[in-house]
């Protein structure tokens, strides 16, 4: 008998040696390379005679994974954060289902993914004893569980209990017997929350404890206005939810008043520049003059990124883009239709005859923002912007170029469109917003021409 070092138990000879002999690797299925994104899968080999199969919710994109490493490129651009956490994402689930094979002995790939989900997410298989009374972790666990929306919307709500789990612990050390609980939830608790969310970033350093008892995948950043109100929507579903379903003695959500978020005016650009980043000459630059075509035909549909990335050649319907909103699918599913003009047929036709599904030869979407603001430096596209900082909350002078996104074609397409006709539910009707939205109001900049043109209604 002697101690293995991997599992750190105590093994026959024999058992230790099929241990060293199991191996698990990441990789991406070879038929889903021309998608956007990609999951990590996993198999788990034993010798000849165990394989196991695991598919994460980790993804990729799969020009940006290194099969042999299981990690992010080393030589390619990539964010260091993101780049980080997909690599210990990685590594943490190779540990997790080799410790899950190692304790659990004839396990099969159904049982193996029902054990990883229990060590992702316990709170879906929490069982409250009978004799102790629902915290409001406890309820808050519940309502994750039973949420119907993404994985990532999942995400955040746990983010978000993670802060007020910590918020309870801060606050224990100045009054030891404090709890978090549904009767203390009033309007002075959660301006004291909204005091801690602001200053928490400066408190990593010097309560290390906290962040050991309730870690995140990084050190917490300052959180700017918009943030924190966001944070504050998902307490606020959270405590209706459970007064709904009945969780919780309280029948009301406490007043409070979440603050507006603070927007700039939105920047787009004009029609005029749109067409001079398409005629500009970039054929010493193949590959980004490929990612401006598709710039300036997201310019013209307006859809959101990951709806674009999405798009196949069948999405293609009696010369117009049908597409369901990612963000809709969720609620009320709505099919959004836009007529192609003679541009966005041009450069379908230019890609017509790829190979593979995808619409056209898109990139990963950190990539294709990379490659944006190259563009627009080669087009000269470097005018001065105002913009705000979403951390101050402070106005600042930044060019074009700098700042500039993807996000910045579905800008266009609204803000030029807009000008054009003025009605919100028209140009909505085509970008997607559902009638009345406060998002789309953010997208219609009352510029000068258009008060020269009211201002002439008084002649």
């Amino acid at each position: 008998m002697q101690v293995c070092y991997i599992c750190t138990t105590v093994c026959t000879t024999e058992r230790l040696i099929q241990i060293i002999m199991a191996s698990v690797k990441a990789f991406i299925r070879t038929s889903a390379k021309k998608a956007a994104t990609v999951n990590i899968r996993f198999r788990l080999s034993d010798g000849r005679s165990v394989q196991l199969f695991h598919k994460s919710e980790i993804e990729v994109e799969p020009d940006s994974f290194d099969e042999k490493n299981h990690v992010i490129k080393a030589k390619i651009i990539y964010p260091k954060e993101k780049r980080t956490k997909f690599d210990n994402d990685v590594a943490d689930r190779k540990k997790l289902i080799r410790k899950l094979y190692d304790s659990n002995t004839g396990i099969t790939s159904e049982q193996l993914d029902l054990k990883i989900d229990q060590a992702l997410n316990p709170e879906k298989y929490i069982q409250v004893e009978e004799n102790r009374p629902k915290t409001f972790f406890d309820v808050y666990d519940l309502f994750v569980a039973s949420y119907r929306g993404t994985e990532r919307m999942k995400q955040h709500y746990r983010s978000v209990k993670r802060i007020l789990q910590r918020y309870e612990l801060f606050t224990q050390k100045s009054v030891s017997s404090f709890s978090f609980t549904f009767e203390n939830i009033d309007a002075e608790l959660l301006r004291d929350v909204e005091s801690f969310i602001h200053i928490e970033h400066s408190l990593f350093e010097k309560h290390p404890d906290i962040y050991i008892a309730v870690p995140d995948s990084r050190p917490p950043k300052q959180r700017g206005r918009n943030r924190t109100n966001k944070i504050f929507r998902y307490l606020r579903t959270v405590i209706r939810w459970s007064i709904e379903e009945k969780q919780t003695t309280i029948n009301s959500i406490p007043k409070f008043n979440i603050e507006q978020d603070v927007y700039g005016t939105p920047f787009y650009i004009s029609i005029d520049e749109r067409n001079t980043l398409f005629q500009k000459d970039l054929s010493d630059r193949p590959q980004l003059a490929i990612q401006r075509d598709i710039f300036v035909f997201h310019c013209l549909i307006g859809c959101r990124v990951g709806d674009l990335l999405k798009m196949e050649k069948t999405s293609i319907i009696n010369n117009a883009i049908e597409y369901i909103p990612r963000k809709t699918k969720e609620g009320r599913p709505v099919t959004v239709r836009v007529p192609l003009n003679a541009t966005a047929k041009e450069i379908i036709s230019r890609y017509a005859k790829n190979e593979g599904d995808s619409l056209l030869p898109f990139i990963a979407e950190q990539n294709y923002n990379y490659a944006i603001k190259d563009m627009f430096a080669a087009a000269g596209l470097t005018r001065l912007v105002t913009v705000v900082n979403p951390t101050t909350g402070n106005e600042e002078k930044r060019p074009l170029n700098e700042i500039t996104s993807s996000h910045i074609a579905r800008r266009t397409f609204i803000g030029n469109l807009y000008k054009k006709v003025k009605d919100p539910n028209l140009v909505g009707s085509l970008s997607g917003h559902k009638e009345g939205s406060r998002a789309f109001a953010r997208y219609r900049e009352i510029d000068e021409e258009m008060k020269q043109d009211l201002v002439k209604l008084l002649e």
